[in-house]
């Protein structure tokens, strides 16, 4: 459960508020409203972190949407075509560099 206290005695008693903070965040209110949030700096960095990961994943979920868009009605070659031409292409390179 949040622990909520008023500003005044935040302010009086910010050690205890730390110590609590460390376990669960607190609330702080003015007049009765919510205003700020005390956490740890582990929560913190969490919150963080799962805000960066989701932004990371909007980005790529982006980029796979405009990939697919200009892929869209074409065709892509096979993987194993791919891969057996970079193949050719090294051994072409390297029958080259032997001459």
């Amino acid at each position: 459960m949040l622990k909520t206290i008023s500003a005044t005695k935040a302010r009086i008693n910010f050690g205890d508020v730390m110590k609590q903070a460390k376990i669960a965040p607190v609330i702080v209110e003015r007049g009765g409203k919510a205003e700020v949030v005390v956490l740890s700096k582990k929560a913190y960095d969490q919150l963080v972190a799962a805000k960066t990961h989701a932004n990371v994943q909007k980005r790529i979920e982006a980029l796979h949407q405009k990939i697919r868009a200009e892929l869209a009605g074409k065709s892509t070659m096979d993987i194993a075509e791919i891969i057996r031409q970079g193949r050719e292409e090294r051994d072409e390179q390297i029958n080259n560099s032997l001459r």
